[in-house]
């Protein structure tokens, strides 16, 4: 997507779409996702994390007129098991299972999110790269519109290579990420990209969110917001 100031936006599937920081848009970048029929923020970050930086873009209240912000964060900073089979944040696609196991009352909550969402217009979900935990959720959401294994292991790829790109043009944020070139990205991404299909395959979006209590009205929600048949 080529919403002004946007890092690494791309569509998911019917009205979702992904990105990185909202906090890297524009006015003008709101104004154009608001054009395109965006009316839902779901922000996958932890709280401590959704604030403006000095570099980002100066942007008045009124460019979020109309729009709706949801925090629904994907895991609890800090927990125990998760930092021990995850590190401090979920970088790599080989976790999301283990995510998915841990914290399954969050990715409910995401959903719930997305059902909310789907009553106003489409929906952007974003973490901080717009890779990971963007990522783990675009997946599920892929699974859920019926996208075939190719779709959706390029659909992690993409985003990877978007945000690499943005650390060759502007720097990585911290000393845990760094700009890879292409030798050595290519054979990461065929890896990353596998475990992602590997992921939803043994996950079963649709079984795994109605096991731990998203309500199949809302599940028809989400599934009409991505394209895809009702549950019954």
């Amino acid at each position: 997507m080529d919403w002004d100031g946007a890092v690494n936006a791309w569509h998911v599937a019917g009205g979702v779409y992904r990105m990185g920081r909202r906090e890297w848009l524009t006015e003008t970048g709101w104004q154009q996702a608001y054009d395109d029929g965006i009316r839902t923020v779901v922000d996958l970050r932890n709280a401590a994390e959704a604030r403006r930086r000095d570099t980002d873009p100066v942007v008045s209240d009124a460019a979020w007129h109309g729009m709706a912000v949801l925090a629904a964060p994907t895991e609890e900073p800090g927990h125990p098991r998760f930092t021990e089979l995850c590190g401090p944040y979920l970088n790599d696609p080989a976790y999301y299972l283990d995510n998915s196991r841990i914290f399954p009352e969050k990715l409910v909550g995401v959903f719930r999110a997305l059902a909310a969402g789907a009553e106003r217009g489409d929906v952007i979900l974003h973490c901080a790269a717009g890779r990971d935990r963007s990522g783990m959720v675009a997946a599920m959401v892929q699974d859920l519109a019926g996208d075939p294994d190719q779709d959706i292991a390029e659909g992690y790829r993409r985003a990877a290579r978007g945000i690499n790109e943005r650390y060759r043009t502007h720097g990585p944020p911290h000393d845990r990420e760094r700009y890879l070139d292409d030798a050595e990205l290519a054979p990461l991404l065929e890896r990353r990209g596998a475990a992602v299909v590997e992921f939803v395959r043994a996950l079963d979006a649709r079984a795994y969110l109605l096991r731990h209590g998203l309500s199949t009205g809302e599940l028809d929600a989400v599934l009409s917001l991505c394209g895809a048949g009702v549950a019954r």
